[in-house]
């Protein structure tokens, strides 16, 4: 195994050690919330306690930018591995400080994006570090596999973090809202990430294979 290769280990490593487990707890926490918040609204004594959901919140918070984090690390590999094949440096020195200032500009985005309180900044920096995830990800060496579009590990991963940014921006929404709204919006959108969560662990698995490959026979 040459040095290079633990660069590409390091997407499905951090995925494994850190996202998965988050995403487990905090679908336990949600669970035990709204089993709290229901008997409560039916005037019932919950045996669950209260700061289950300061616990989901919490915890919530680091997978929406863990998710974030690993997707940037998995551009990360096919972008360096094209900036260095192609001396992007030397051949297209704008093109390669423009990749750089994305990737910054990307991660600054999602920190400001965390300690925003106004709804107008928390809609800015969610947009802005959308957008990054978005055009980094259009870049060159990418493996999208944009024919099948419905089984890529890219699509899903990109749609993931998208949702996980939305919860980000609108978490503090949530508890402002009375009528729920926003809630329900949450419960709803989450629930489709997990599934993509679900899709990730396969797909990721299958392109590991391919990609190996397809090295293999380069």
């Amino acid at each position: 195994m040459k040095p290079v290769d633990f660069l590409l280990i390091i997407h499905p490593a951090l995925a494994v050690i850190i996202v998965f487990p988050l995403i487990g707890i905090v679908s336990y926490y949600s669970l035990q919330t709204r089993q709290r918040r229901l008997a409560l609204a039916n005037k019932e004594k919950s045996k669950i306690p209260p700061i289950v959901g300061t616990e989901h919140v919490k915890v919530g918070r680091w997978l929406s930018s863990a998710v974030v984090t690993i997707t940037l690390f998995g551009l990360a590999y096919p972008i360096g591995e094209n900036i260095i094949k192609n001396q992007l440096w030397t051949n297209n020195f704008l093109q390669f400080i423009f990749l750089i200032v994305m990737f910054v500009l990307t991660a600054v985005s999602l920190y400001f994006l965390h300690s925003a309180r106004q709804a107008h900044w928390r809609g800015t920096f969610a947009t802005l570090t959308g957008m990054g995830i978005v055009v980094l990800g259009c870049q060159d060496n990418v493996f999208r596999r944009t024919n099948e579009w419905y089984v890529s590990h890219y699509y899903y991963g990109i749609a993931a973090s998208l949702l996980m940014i939305f919860s980000l921006a609108i978490v503090t929404d949530i508890y402002k809202d009375r009528s729920n709204r926003w809630r329900n919006a949450h419960i709803i959108l989450n629930c489709f990430a997990l599934l993509l969560f679900m899709g990730q662990g396969i797909t990721g698995a299958r392109d590991l294979l391919e990609i190996g490959k397809f090295k293999l026979g380069g």
